[in-house]
């Protein structure tokens, strides 16, 4: 049950981000920002954490979750090490994967030429 949950929730936080570019026009750059206020938002009200016990990866894929991973990283770190935890709580969390996403994009940029 919980592989139906995923692809509905995380279905739905996909279609919400298509209407955004087909029907307000939208740029990617203002639905992905969109997106990653929303996520941060609901971590902020304590909502994101039921919600990835309810949905799983459905929500933990969606670009909303980097919003979730900012905010709670940064509440985490707050609660332990005071105002300087808002600040590097959110580099810590979310390091790994920026880390990751520039080492391989700059793996595919030397492997791969762009045609044209």
């Amino acid at each position: 049950m919980i592989f139906l949950w995923a692809f509905l929730v995380g279905g739905g936080i996909c279609a919400i981000g298509q209407i955004m570019f087909d029907v307000l026009k939208l740029t990617p750059a203002h639905t992905l920002s969109i997106l990653v206020v929303v996520g941060a938002i609901l971590d902020g009200f304590g909502l994101y954490e039921p919600l990835i016990d309810f949905a799983g990866a459905g929500v933990t894929v969606p670009i909303t979750s980097f919003g979730n991973s900012l905010v709670h990283g940064a509440m985490d770190e707050a609660r332990q090490h005071g105002l300087i935890g808002v600040i590097t709580g959110m580099f810590e969390v979310t390091s790994s994967g920026i880390s990751a996403a520039i080492v391989f994009g700059v793996i595919g940029a030397i492997f791969f030429r762009p045609k044209g």
